[in-house]
């Protein structure tokens, strides 16, 4: 088993909600943990971040008033809590850990260093 495992995708109809856990083996309070998505025949797409000790958060507009991104440090686990969601939400979602992030870099997947095996959503219409 990797160092990053997700969990808690599944199948929903447009509008439900589902919350997508990643523990992290190597849990680091410093690290910042993304969540990445793609569907198929797209380009890999960065969903939203968590920095180190959970000071910031960042989302992609596409998942701005819908997405929540949250930590347990204590559980080691990140968090995507996911509503409203439409079938465009449809996607293997990916978490990936790296040092810190900002503002500037937390969406770019070539600086997240270990990443889980992806777990699928399917938002049906």
């Amino acid at each position: 088993q990797g160092q990053l495992v997700e969990s808690g995708g599944g199948s929903v109809q447009a509008g439900g909600s589902l919350t997508l856990s990643c523990t992290d083996s190597r849990f680091g309070y410093n690290s910042c943990r993304g969540w990445f998505r793609q569907a198929p025949g797209k380009e890999r797409e960065a969903v939203a971040a968590i920095s180190g000790g959970g000071v910031r958060t960042y989302y992609a507009d596409f998942v701005k008033e819908r997405f929540t991104v949250a930590q347990d440090d204590a559980k080691k686990t990140a968090y995507l809590q996911m509503n409203s969601l439409k079938p465009d939400d449809t996607a293997m979602y990916y978490c990936a850990s790296r040092g810190d992030c900002y503002s500037g870099s937390w969406s770019t997947a070539v600086e997240y260093h270990y990443w889980g095996q992806g777990t699928q959503v399917t938002v049906s219409s």
